[in-house]
């Protein structure tokens, strides 16, 4: 892998029935605070599913593995730590991966 591609995180949860809204309320705030705040991070993009609306999917872009390492040191992903265990009823394994293009960049 080349040390100069940004470093992808892909995060899984399965909602409880009737958390969604407070789940999404956590992970707006982490995303919207991440990009704002931490100048290594590139997107942080929140998705549900169409065919289960439980299943949420964080898409987190970063500068390198350095920039989040510093993200996990922040106070709104602290913010989400404290409040999603009691929403979710399942975490997948967090993954890793390096990006090698973006459809957004030209050229």
């Amino acid at each position: 892998m080349s040390p100069s591609w940004p470093f992808v995180v892909i995060a899984e949860f399965r909602v409880r029935p009737g958390s969604l809204d407070a789940f999404l309320a956590l992970a707006h705030d982490d995303a919207r605070s991440s990009v704002a705040h931490e100048p290594g991070c590139r997107a942080f993009d929140v998705a549900v599913s169409e065919s289960d609306p439980l299943a949420v999917v964080f898409y987190e872009v970063y500068d390198d593995r350095t920039a989040f390492d510093a993200h996990l040191e922040t106070p709104h992903l602290a913010r989400f730590r404290a409040g999603f265990p009691a929403l979710i009823a399942e975490e997948r394994p967090v993954r890793f991966l390096a990006r090698t293009v973006s459809g957004a960049e030209a050229g």
